[in-house]
């Protein structure tokens, strides 16, 4: 038989960044206490009504245009109606008919055969970007055979970014997520921090053999870590394959990555299809947006969202940032990627060029091997770094003016991870002072066996 193709499509929820939620004035915090931050209509009281955030839409607008999507001057807010105990209205408004972007593209690159001198450059089409609200968080206390339910999440704003299943396998799904991780970041349109919610991943798989209709697929449901996600991707794609060929069916079911036995688990099945009850949005308006040529004369502009206004103020997108450094430092290309997708490494890399007077093609060397190196080892953060940009220049410049040896500028720099605050020059006067000192204890020594031998 011929080999099998897996398809991934992805459905990404992004958190907006936003100091209030979608539809409330209740402010957005992690973490913060129970319940703390819960509206009159976060909590569905009746008489309630939503009030749509402008910040919200902005970011989603400026993530459409940022991922070359067409924006609809006129989108739509419908209810999904749903049962769960963190869903206290029983729907949720999306916006499921017409959503306020769509047809788009997202290119990112990825390593052939883990090499990063050899890199791949993809497209995935985005189907469409919608706003729509989170739903509350359910607490599982198995101790107590019981579920509390914490509704600060509730009504929090959602960009849901739906790609088409361009994708074959989890590398692909894993680069593709981390380079929109970048935009979002990039753009402030979200912060998009893994660990604490802020994009969370459904994967679509399925398998089939060329030339045959696409196979039955599985939803891989709320992935929230890139490394998690390629690893779960690759079970599923693998899971179907075995058996498929051991003469079995593929489910239409949502399952779960189990992180701990790297696998992928059955969490509920899809065979009958859920009906939403799809509705209009009854207590919210047509959302209308314009641009230079629609916008009329007389209209207030903090009352409308100009398209072109924000177009024109899109910062530079990681892709082009990648091209400036390659071009302006003469680094490889795969050294910018590195340099982008760690945050704040490109800047420091910068902060470094501009107080040394070592090229940037070595200053790259001691930026990607000793300072991640040493961040890496110890899961620290750029930001966490207790050698600065403006210490490591200085060491650079040191060893630029031959004025120490590469050797002692690495022991310079164990000192300097130790953070007690010293300067590199400090330090080399320090080692300077304790080489002499040691040198003038052994001349001693030497001294003391010279004269022994002699009076013997």
């Amino acid at each position: 038989l011929a080999p099998w193709v897996p398809v991934v499509g992805l459905e990404v929820h992004a958190q907006i960044s936003s100091n209030s939620k979608l539809f409330s004035g209740s402010q957005v915090q992690f973490a913060a206490p129970p319940n703390s931050l819960v509206s009159f209509f976060d909590a569905s009281l009746p008489g309630t009504l939503p009030v749509l955030n402008r910040r919200c839409v902005e970011a989603a607008v400026m993530t459409g245009l940022a991922l070359n999507c067409s924006i609809n001057k006129k989108s739509l807010f419908d209810r999904k109606h749903y049962f769960y105990a963190d869903l206290p209205a029983g729907y949720q408004i999306t916006q499921q008919r017409v959503p306020i972007a769509v047809n788009g593209s997202l290119s990112y690159s990825l390593c052939i055969d883990n090499k990063m001198s050899q890199m791949v450059t993809k497209t995935v089409r985005i189907k469409q970007i919608q706003l729509e609200q989170d739903s509350g968080k359910s607490l599982h206390d198995d101790t107590r055979s019981q579920t509390l339910v914490d509704l600060n999440r509730a009504g929090v704003g959602l960009m849901e970014v739906v790609m088409e299943p361009d994708m074959c396998c989890g590398e692909e799904a894993a680069a593709a997520v981390r380079e929109l991780q970048l935009i979002l970041q990039t753009l402030g349109s979200s912060q998009a921090v893994m660990a604490e919610g802020q994009l969370r991943v459904d994967a679509n798989v399925s398998v089939h053999h060329p030339g045959e209709p696409y196979g039955v697929r599985t939803e891989l449901k709320n992935i929230n870590s890139i490394r998690f996600l390629a690893k779960a991707v690759d079970y599923e794609i693998q899971r179907q394959i075995e058996e498929l060929e051991n003469g079995g069916t593929i489910l239409n079911e949502t399952r779960a990555f189990d992180s701990k036995l790297g696998c992928t688990v059955p969490l509920r099945d899809k065979e009958g299809k859920q009906d939403y009850r799809f509705m209009p949005e009854p207590n919210l308006p047509p959302l209308i947006l314009y641009d230079a040529k629609s916008l009329p004369a007389n209209m207030n502009h903090q009352q409308v969202i100009n398209i072109d206004w924000i177009h024109e103020r899109l910062p530079d997108l990681p892709s082009v940032k990648r091209e400036k450094l390659v071009e302006q430092y003469g680094i490889l290309p795969e050294h910018s990627f590195t340099l982008m997708n760690e945050d704040g490494l490109a800047e420091f890399f910068e902060n470094v060029v501009k107080q040394t007077q070592m090229k940037p093609k070595k200053v790259i060397g001691w930026i990607l091997k000793d300072l991640l190196g040493y961040l890496k080892e110890h899961s620290l953060t750029v930001k966490e770094s207790p050698v600065s940009s403006y210490l490591l220049a200085d060491l650079l410049n040191l060893l630029e003016k031959k004025e120490i040896s590469s050797t002692a500028a690495k022991q310079v720099l164990a000192e300097l991870w130790k953070g007690e605050g010293k300067t590199p020059l400090e330090i080399v006067k320090e080692q300077k002072l304790q080489l002499l000192q040691d040198q003038k204890e052994l001349e001693q020594i030497c001294q003391a066996v010279i004269d022994r031998q002699e009076n013997e």
